[in-house]
Parts: structure tokens; sequence; C-alpha cells
């Protein structure tokens, strides 16, 4: 309030998330990590044709993650917090008596700095609390990290500790596991580049087709006392102004939603493929995709404050698709793929895979014809329907 701007000043929101990461949890021991990248690099070169990062994996601190991953979160909520301030700002002066609208009319800076603030410390809660459930960098399935270094993935050792206390599976098998799984998220990314810019984008643009409600906004401002800011503060925080999707904005988020289950989809064919040799791979890659459709306690709260919900609802259609690709050909023309985003399947392919199949033209094509024909004939004769042995000899005199 003593330096309103028309702008948010969102280093609020950077001390808010610093302060609520180093709330006195255990940074975690990062040599389980450390060990298990070099074996999942060289399993990961076995079961896909994107090569390795030339930034080395690493692992991250709590307060690291936060650091590097805050002004990406920023980016993505700042055209709803510009929107609902302006809105809520508008409504609340809409309320005032007209004698004193003249004499308030020089505290619109100040109730928007207010409202931006309040907008931020939500933020910076939200992401301080998301770094004590996440186990890596790529753990929402977009790619957050800024700064050097943040191609090569990494793993927060202490999400780690804490996601494999709640399976009944070997701790180290665990880490190993999620390593493939975070180098197989980074290797995707730099293989493809122009996906980040593209996903993000597209975040972004549905961020700010969000249009706010006034006639409900100052509805409820009528019962918000000005010299109580949390007031405010709760309708931010519940998603209270976030108004239904429209027709264009449920179009929008379906898109989103199939690019997400792309990504993660691919991702968990190639760590399935990958991690086959670890004990306990199969129950903790199904702990993996509960834990992505669920989404923790932060993350809601991120969906309820921005409105944006970062589910990849069709992540099991993606993967069978991505396996019958691959079955179906190689895992070469799989990974191609990536190439462009016009190549990918689309969410009527995910629906009907044997038109993603005939695009391909793969739709005659079988996995392994001649050992299909080769049981099928080991079957006929086990099941004694081969037509009986009519002798005679071969060319070389051998039985034929």
């Amino acid at each position: 309030m003593q330096h309103p701007t028309d702008e948010i000043d969102w280093s609020t929101a950077r001390r808010t998330a610093i302060e609520v990461a180093s709330d006195g949890v255990p940074a975690g021991d990062p040599a389980p990590a450390m060990r298990a990248f070099p074996v999942a690099a060289l399993w990961l070169d076995e079961a896909t044709e994107l090569g390795p990062t030339p930034d080395a994996p690493r692992t991250l601190t709590r307060i690291e993650w936060v650091q590097q991953s805050v002004d990406t979160w920023i980016s993505l909520a700042e055209p709803v917090a510009e929107s609902i301030t302006g809105a809520l700002m508008n409504a609340l002066q809409s309320q005032m008596p007209e004698e004193l609208s003249d004499a308030l009319q020089g505290a619109t800076p100040v109730l928007r700095s207010v409202g931006g603030a309040l907008f931020a410390v939500q933020l910076g809660t939200i992401v301080g609390r998301l770094s004590g459930e996440v186990v890596s960098a790529g753990d929402i399935g977009i790619p957050l990290l800024s700064g050097p270094g943040r191609e090569g993935g990494a793993l927060l050792p202490s999400g780690v500790a804490a996601f494999a206390e709640g399976l009944d599976q070997d701790a180290e098998a665990v880490t190993l596991y999620l390593a493939v799984r975070e180098l197989a998220h980074a290797r995707l990314f730099r293989h493809s580049k122009w996906l980040r810019l593209h996903l993000l984008t597209a975040i972004t643009d549905y961020a700010r087709g969000i249009r706010i409600d006034t006639d409900r906004i100052e509805e409820m401002a009528r019962d918000i006392d000005p010299q109580h800011p949390e007031q405010i503060q709760e309708l931010i925080s519940n998603g209270a102004l976030i108004p239904p999707k429209t027709e264009a904005q449920e179009a929008a988020h379906a898109r989103l939603e199939t690019m997400l289950a792309l990504i993660e989809g691919w991702v968990d064919v190639v760590t399935a493929e990958a991690a086959k040799r670890i004990p306990g791979a199969d129950a903790i890659a199904e702990m993996v995709r509960r834990r992505r459709a669920t989404g923790g306690p932060a993350e809601h709260a991120f969906s309820a404050l921005a409105g944006l919900e970062l589910r990849p609802r069709r992540l099991r259609d993606a993967a069978a698709v991505w396996r019958l690709v691959a079955e179906r050909s190689d895992a070469a023309t799989r990974d191609g793929l990536w190439a462009h985003p016009d190549l990918l399947p689309t969410a009527e392919e995910l629906d009907h895979p044997a038109r993603l199949l005939e695009r391909l033209g793969l739709a005659g094509a079988a996995p392994d014809a001649e050992t299909d024909e080769f049981d099928a004939a080991l079957a006929q004769l086990l099941d004694g329907e081969l037509p009986p042995h009519e002798g005679g000899e071969d060319g070389q005199g051998r039985p034929a």
C-alpha cells in the first residue's frame, strides 16, 4: 500500500514460496539419485531413439526447486491474476457512494496493489507447498525449471523419499524408476525443441481466455469490507472468482489435456520398456499414474487459484497408442512423431487408433508376421488340424 503500482509485485510470491519451502523439511540424501542416473541413461538408450541431453542430471532441494520454477508458475498465473484483480477492484469501486468517488479515485492503484499482493501471496504459498509434493523437475508434466542446466532433468531426494515411504517397494528401486522416468521426460523436451514453448503458450493462451464475470463479482463485492483484505484473499484462493468454462474454454482445455496425455503417455511407455529390469516396476508405475491422475493438495489449490488443471486425463489412451505404433512399426517411427506438432496423434486418433495407423501407412502391418505364422501352424499341429503327411522326397533325396 505504501508503493502502489499498476503491475503486480511478484517478488512477494517468490519470498513466500521460499519461506514455505524452507519449513523444516530435511533435504534428503542425494547419493541414491546420483547412483541411479547413469544406469537410467543406459537403459533409456535401449528404449528410445531420443538421445541424452547435454546437461547432466542433478538433484535439487525444495528451495532450489522453488527458485528455479517460480518464474514459470508466475507466467502461467499472471494472465488470470491481472483479470481477477482488475475486475475485483472495479467492482469494489462501483460499490463506493457517488459522493466519495472523486475523493477515492486516487485509491485505485492502492486497491489494485492490494489485490495483486494477495494473489501473489496465495501463489507463493502454493508453489512452496508443491515443493514438498513433487519428486522431479518434470513431475507436473511441463518443463518448469529455468536457468543453466534446466534440460538435464532433476530429482528432489526429499520428494522421492516421501513417495517411496508409501510403497511396499525397495527405496533404491523406486529411486531408479523415477530417475528413468525423469530422464525420459528430459530427453523428450530436449529432442522436440518446439514442445516447451508450444505447451507453455497453449497454457497462457488458455489463461488469457478466462473472462471474469463482473456481475458475479459485483454481487460478492457488496459483502466485502475493504478494511478486511482477508475476505478478498478468501475469494481469490477458493476459486470463487473463476467463472465456469465457456465452450471455447472447454475446447482449449481439451487440447491441453490431449497434449499433456501424449507427453505423459510417451514417457510411461518408454519408462516401462527401460525399467523392465527393476523388481516391482509395474507396481511403481501404477502408483505414479494414480498420483498424476489425482494430484496433490497444492496442485488442486493452484487449479482453484488460476483456473488451470494440469491433468493428463487420457494418459492410458495415449500410452496405448504409443505402444501400438511401436508394435506395428518400431521405436524410431514412434519417436519420430515428435518432430512436429502436426505429426502427433490427435484426440480423434486417440479415440480411433486405426485412423492413426492408416495415416502412418501401418494399417495393414502386423508385428512379427513370420513368428505369428509359425505360432499359428504350431497351434494347428498340436490341435491335430494339419493335413496328414503325404510322404515323398525333396530334391536332395530327404523326406519332404
